[in-house]
């Protein structure tokens, strides 16, 4: 066995377009899980990074319809710690031929395997991921950010309050409110939204309804952003079994090609490319990567999956790729256009506020769901085109898939 660097992602040539396919996908319980973590019944036993990977991984074989020894590459994403591709394999059942690590986030993996599935140094892979957050009493902010060592950058230190990603997303909102003339009630109607496509999906975390007087009356964590405004901590795991396009077509499921990807760095003055330009250049120059990839064009998007670390940073997504005008997003959202039904359907799994936070591998499980048209009460009709988009601080992604013959 030996081990790809997984540190770049691939350029975005159209040569690689649809040469891989998701054949399977596999979710762990992220519903039942996170209401036994609360209530830690007796004999209740935490997870481990491991069990669930193993969860996800043994579902995800059996949606594939393929066997063992058909998986020759493993791809493993452990963000908070957990074995390495190596020590994983054994635990599979695995005696793969290529092994892939990352860093955990839903960035480069996915791009990364396909053109390693291109290059014919492997044919399926299977990519997993888990994260126990929950088990493991992460903090994303205070004293704990980090582990409570030091912070990993200048951004989170303590002296002028900056100590988590939250505090860059309430100065993104600060200034969108005063640019725009928004209102924590706009605001509130993302997660609102969210909380009714998560309500559609049995495997959500939060299945409660919630409404805009429930959000105003939630506490603030960095004002003017509230509780409901940021992504929720759980545990959980995803598999995703990546096959080569040519071997895809002959097994239970429509393949999702993966047909384009993008990417765009912030290189210099962050906080002035994070709060003043809301990521905007990076997330219009990685989406027109992805498109011109993939030979779409936006108007040909039917469903997007965005990264919702919070409200305002999904609204900066949807603005920022071109759906809509910039400050036209909260609007779009009230007016029911975010629906599985709307315009354009977001999220329409629960995203990370209210359906699982697993750094934007349940959206991937969520459009392989909606372009087999297996997704049941929210169903996109006749989808056929999906995007996903990870915005991080000073980074973005996209990746556009298409339903496979």
């Amino acid at each position: 066995m030996s081990k790809l660097d997984t540190s770049e992602m691939p350029p975005s040539v159209q040569e690689l377009r649809g040469a891989a396919a998701i054949v399977g996908v596999g979710e762990t319980d992220y519903h039942l899980d996170y209401k036994a973590a609360r209530a830690k019944p007796p004999g209740y036993a935490a997870p481990t990074a491991e069990s669930l990977a193993q969860t996800a991984f043994e579902r995800a074989l059996a949606d594939s319809g393929l066997a063992r020894q058909d998986i020759d590459g493993l791809s493993v994403s452990f963000l908070y710690g957990g074995p390495n591709a190596a020590e994983l394999a054994p635990a599979l059942g695995l005696q793969p031929r290529r092994l892939f690590e990352s860093g955990g986030i839903m960035t480069d993996p996915l791009p990364i395997v396909s053109a390693a599935i291109a290059a014919s140094e492997c044919d399926t892979v299977a990519m997993v991921y888990a994260v126990a957050s929950r088990s493991l009493g992460l903090k994303y902010g205070g004293y704990r950010f980090a582990g409570g060592g030091a912070p990993t950058s200048y951004y989170y230190y303590h002296p002028w309050g900056w100590s988590s990603q939250a505090a860059h997303w309430a100065f993104i909102w600060s200034r969108y409110q005063a640019t725009y003339n928004a209102s924590e009630t706009d605001l509130g109607a993302v997660a609102v939204q969210l909380r009714k496509n998560a309500i559609t999906n049995p495997n959500s975390v939060m299945q409660t309804p919630l409404s805009i007087a429930d959000y105003l009356a939630s506490r603030y964590i960095v004002q003017p952003l509230r509780l409901l405004d940021l992504c929720l901590v759980n545990d959980g795991g995803v598999c995703l079994i990546v096959r080569r396009t040519d071997k895809a077509r002959d097994l239970p499921h429509t393949p999702v090609q993966v047909e384009g990807w993008g990417k765009a760095k912030v290189t210099s003055d962050k906080l002035h490319a994070l709060v003043r330009e809301r990521l905007q250049p990076q997330i219009r120059r990685a989406g027109e990567e992805a498109f011109a990839m993939a030979g779409v064009g936006l108007s040909e998007i039917q469903h997007f999956e965005g990264y919702d670390a919070s409200t305002i940073h999904l609204i900066n997504q949807v603005e920022g790729y071109g759906f809509v005008e910039p400050g036209a997003g909260l609007e779009f959202c009230k007016s029911g256009a975010m629906a599985v039904s709307g315009a354009l359907p977001v999220n329409v799994a629960g995203g990370m506020l209210s359906g699982s936070y697993m750094h934007g591998w349940s959206h991937i499980a969520e459009i392989t769901r909606q372009l087999r048209r297996e997704a049941g009460v929210r169903q996109i009709a006749d989808v056929e085109v999906s995007m996903f988009s990870l915005a991080e601080t000073d980074q973005v992604h996209s990746l556009v898939f298409r339903r496979g013959g």
